[in-house]
């Protein structure tokens, strides 16, 4: 039996270095925002059915969508928003399980599901295990502003549009403490993963 883990975090929390390391252990990570990107190329299903809610002005010339001009539309427009939403999380949904049945054929010991939203969509029921990677507000904001050259005000708007990572980490199964170095965040995640029993 594989052991399904659902890492989640916030925006600039370091899920991806997490996630890497998860890699690097050769345990296989299904990235919800990279097959959210897969699930709106042209021929699939879903690129059409947002074409078709959009209208052809959100594509570039290559037809492939634009995806900042559809992210504007839908940043400042909740009902635009809720569309788009109902495109695409079902086909990442499906895609996803698709990928972790591939990998519990194959015999994997332990399949990590990475999903930025794992609490707010309300898709723990499909892990086994959540894990959070948790930084303080302070630190989070810091690594913001700097990774995305935002201002304050912006960087502050983009962490208030998620769940606060406190109260992720309080709903969680375990948490990773990511304010200090790449060091200690691995060897939390080894000590977990040896809790697990994913590894010796």
């Amino acid at each position: 039996m594989s052991l399904v883990i659902g890492l989640t975090g916030g925006i600039a929390s370091g899920k991806s270095t997490i996630s890497r390391m998860f890699h690097a252990l050769d345990i296989p990570v299904i990235d919800a925002d990279v097959i959210a990107r897969e699930v709106v190329e042209p021929g699939e299903t879903s690129y059409q059915q947002i074409v078709d809610v959009f209208g052809e002005d959100i594509l570039k010339p290559d037809r492939a969508i634009d995806r900042p001009k559809l992210g504007s539309i839908v940043f400042s427009n909740e009902e635009k928003r809720e569309q788009l939403n109902q495109i695409v999380h079902p086909a990442v949904r499906k895609r996803m399980l698709k990928k972790k049945e591939d990998y519990m054929q194959q015999g994997e010991k332990c399949i990590v599901l990475d999903i930025p939203l794992l609490f707010e969509s309300q898709l723990t029921f499909l892990a086994d295990k959540t894990l959070v990677v948790f930084v303080d507000e302070k630190t989070q904001l810091k690594r913001l502003m700097e990774r995305n050259q935002l201002s304050e005000h912006d960087a502050m708007d983009r962490i208030a549009s998620q769940m606060p990572l406190e109260e992720k980490a309080r709903i969680a199964d375990e948490v990773i403490n990511n304010n200090d170095t790449v060091e200690k965040s691995r060897a939390q995640l080894t000590n977990l993963l040896k809790k697990w029993e994913v590894i010796e």
